[in-house]
């Protein structure tokens, strides 16, 4: 560690951490981002193919884009978006799944949501399962759509927390990666690597950070942990905060995890599209064939199925992909497929899985969450987010809050 002494220490280098520890940088502060990793951007990565292209393991959709901060970060950079419709936006492989039954499905989802609404809309908590239909046509498919979009199945979230997500639907992508740019972001920052914190002893008058390499001290923390970091260690913080510790338990991280395929012959397929293995379960994957063009499928595997995938060993996910594409094209498929690159986020010990949902009942976990305490410790990170959580742009905005009220603090003084 070259310092050991700061006056504002972050602990997390993702999107909310980088982007708190600029803004205190940017106003003087002297700052210093604590991070487990060797590298920044946490749950944001982006890794190179050999040929040169940028995968994107984590986030990788710039979801809100007409309001999106990472949107401007990117541009001053210079990087070139993809603005394309997504695939979930349009029909595509109608030879696969006819266009009458993916209208069907896209009502069924939209039904869904209207049921979402209502529901929170009497302030009474419940498991989004409780609005399926009984023996619903789609029940399977829609499930497996929210592990997409949430990384856990319907009876294990929110409604109203579901329903305060907030969307504009625009959504663009990277072609250099969007964790890249984010991860770009911390550059000239500061930054303790391979220092992962311990403890948290905020008893005294400064707070002091615990980790193997030795202790750092700071007046000032912000916490941008993921809340499966935080919600089990009940001894991170000393003097204990159950309060936080409750909360992130009640806004645990669901799973999604992606898997790169690379496809011999991809021209056969249209550019950006999309199909399920299958349209009657929750669990199968959601294989997105050349994206930007390239040759190979983007695999989107999540909730429980990828949970036990990451039980059975990394290849256990080829191996289930293989399965359900050659169920639609043909056993002969096999042979034209490759295994690139996987990132299984539940495996990842700083990670442990890939973004927040609230339990029912925990919706109004994240205001707890993000609360500060003693005007010393300060939160952020999306599951901090009261309507971009499970986002980038979330985890940025309140890492900008944290540094806001600490520098609104430093004006006090």
């Amino acid at each position: 560690m070259s310092k050991n002494n700061v006056e504002v220490a972050v602990i997390g280098g993702g999107a909310a951490g980088i982007a708190a520890a600029r803004k205190l940088t940017a106003h003087g502060v002297d700052c210093l981002i604590v991070e487990a990793r060797n590298r920044l951007g946490g749950r944001a990565f982006t890794v190179s193919h050999p040929s040169e292209h940028a995968l994107d393991m984590g986030c990788g959709w710039l979801h809100s884009a007409d309001c999106n901060p990472w949107v401007a970060v990117a541009t001053a950079r210079g990087r070139v978006f993809d603005k394309a419709i997504p695939p979930w936006g349009r029909m595509t492989m109608t030879d696969i799944v006819p266009a009458e039954t993916q209208r069907a499905f896209r009502q069924a989802m939209g039904q869904l949501f209207a049921r979402v609404s209502e529901a929170a809309a009497t302030g009474i908590d419940r498991p989004v399962s409780d609005l399926l239909p009984p023996d619903g046509r789609w029940n399977g498919m829609l499930n497996a759509v929210m592990t997409y979009i949430a990384g856990a199945e319907l009876e294990l979230m929110s409604t109203i927390d579901l329903d305060r997500y907030e969307d504009t639907e625009l959504n663009w992508r990277l072609v250099d990666g969007y964790g890249a740019v984010i991860a770009a972001h911390g550059d000239g920052l500061p930054v303790a690597f391979d220092c992962a914190a311990t403890r948290i002893d905020h008893s005294g008058k400064r707070i002091a950070i615990e980790m193997p390499k030795g202790i750092i001290e700071a007046d000032r923390v912000i916490v941008t942990l993921p809340t499966s970091i935080i919600g089990d260690n009940e001894n991170l913080f000393y003097p204990a905060l159950p309060a936080k510790t409750q909360a992130a338990r009640g806004l645990p991280l669901g799973l999604d995890d992606k898997l790169f395929i690379a496809l011999d012959g991809a021209e056969e397929f249209e550019s950006e599209s999309r199909v399920f293995g299958r349209t009657d379960r929750a669990g199968t994957g959601n294989y997105h064939f050349r994206p930007f063009g390239r040759p190979m499928i983007e695999c989107y595997l999540a909730g429980r199925l990828a949970r036990d995938l990451e039980a059975a060993g990394e290849a256990a996910f080829f191996d289930f992909a293989v399965g359900e594409l050659t169920e639609l094209f043909g056993a002969s498929f096999a042979k034209r497929l490759k295994p690139i690159a996987l990132h299984r986020w539940g495996s990842d010990p700083y990670a442990r899985g890939a973004y927040s949902y609230a339990v029912p009942g925990a919706a109004d976990q994240r205001a707890i969450l993000a609360a500060p305490v003693d005007d010393r410790l300060y939160f952020a990170g999306e599951a901090c987010s009261r309507f971009d959580f499970s986002t980038a742009h979330g985890a940025y905005l309140t890492g900008i809050q944290a540094a806001d009220r600490i520098l609104a603090g430093l004006r006090k003084t």
